[in-house]
């Protein structure tokens, strides 16, 4: 596989980082990845739960095989306007705190309106607060500070701010000249560009894969039930594709495809894990075997949702998952890689 499918996954990813997603938010982020998956000539459908269902063709056969992405990330929602016109949030998935303190954000009103603003610890001014440093950082000591002319919970609700309206984190995503990725939701949006990337190769390389194979791009992997449902018929082997673990005392690192054995819900198939190292080794693909200890994927929420399937899990090695994070268009690569030679393509 030509390199520049990285090249393409990269930058598919950096313009769907550019729409804001989280959980329950997601509506603009599943209409780009339609359009994205539907110019390159597959049939790309909007599921009722809101995730994207593609059909990447296939020998029809009782063995087909789905891809899972997801395009929701973390964020949050405000669940108090303060007396002072200032907002306490609530996290959407795992967002904390301590990772989106002096972030920037926008707030999403019902009626279409967008409000800047900022994350602050609460008596944010380090030569007015004694205690800054020692403060425990949780979404009931810290607020929305938004860019507005706010003084009372009245001025803020004349602005059309309520109870429930989603708050989004800026991405900061950057790509360097030495061919890291850094953003906020890497995860799982770098893994729908490796999608993407693979889809266009099999688009401009003319390959039909030698079974049936589709990808669920789910919209509340974050919480827990993306991959839950919308398993087309024939499926018997379900594949994650999102973020590789990097971190103390696993091997994987930004610029390889982290294959993993075992995660929080426990271990995944071992006959899928044995052929995902088989292709890696086939492919020539940089890759690292490793046991992620706070994890949970698309593909165990399916098997949670009673569908009887093998499952895997591999993604780019990604430093800081939940936070300001980082990966490599070399780890993209080697992604691309295993897939397709998974798939024997």
């Amino acid at each position: 596989m030509d390199r520049t499918y990285a090249d393409y996954a990269v930058q598919k990813a950096v313009e769907l980082l550019a729409i804001d997603s989280p959980t329950g938010f997601t509506a603009k982020a599943a209409q780009w990845v339609q359009k994205a998956f539907s110019s390159l000539g597959f049939e790309a459908k909007i599921t009722t739960k809101g995730g994207v269902l593609i059909d990447l063709g296939g020998k029809d056969c009782e063995d087909a095989l789905l891809l899972q992405a997801h395009t929701d990330t973390l964020g949050a929602m405000v669940a108090e306007i303060k007396g002072n016109g200032r907002l306490r949030v609530t996290n959407l998935g795992g967002m904390s705190p301590i990772n989106g303190e002096a972030e920037n954000v926008k707030v999403y009103t019902r009626d279409g309106k967008v409000y800047e603003g900022t994350l602050q610890l609460c008596n944010a001014s380090i030569h007015v607060n004694g205690e800054y440093k020692d403060i425990k950082r949780t979404f009931n000591n810290t607020e929305v500070v938004l860019d507005e002319d706010v003084s009372s919970k009245a001025d803020t609700k004349k602005l059309g701010i309520e109870v429930g309206d989603i708050v989004c984190f800026d991405p900061r995503t950057r790509v360097t000249q030495s061919g890291y990725i850094k953003s906020r939701f890497l995860d799982d949006k770098l893994s729908v560009g490796i999608l993407l990337g693979f889809a266009k190769y099999l688009k401009e390389e003319n390959k039909t894969l030698p079974r049936r194979t589709y990808v669920h791009v789910t919209v509340y992997e974050e919480v827990g039930h993306g991959g839950s449902a919308s398993v087309p018929a024939g499926v018997t082997e379900s594949i994650s594709v999102d973020m590789g673990c990097v971190g103390d005392g696993l091997q994987c690192t930004e610029k390889q495809v982290s294959i993993c054995a075992k995660d929080s819900g426990g271990p995944y198939s071992y006959e899928v894990v044995g052929k995902l190292i088989d292709a890696a080794k086939r492919s020539d693909a940089s890759y690292a075997v490793d046991i992620y200890p706070f994890y949970g994927s698309d593909v165990e929420a399916t098997l949670k949702g009673g569908t009887d399937i093998r499952h895997g899990l591999i993604g780019s090695g990604v430093y800081a998952s939940h936070g300001y994070e980082r990966s490599h268009i070399d780890g993209v690569y080697n992604s691309l890689k295993v897939i397709a030679a998974y798939l024997y393509v």
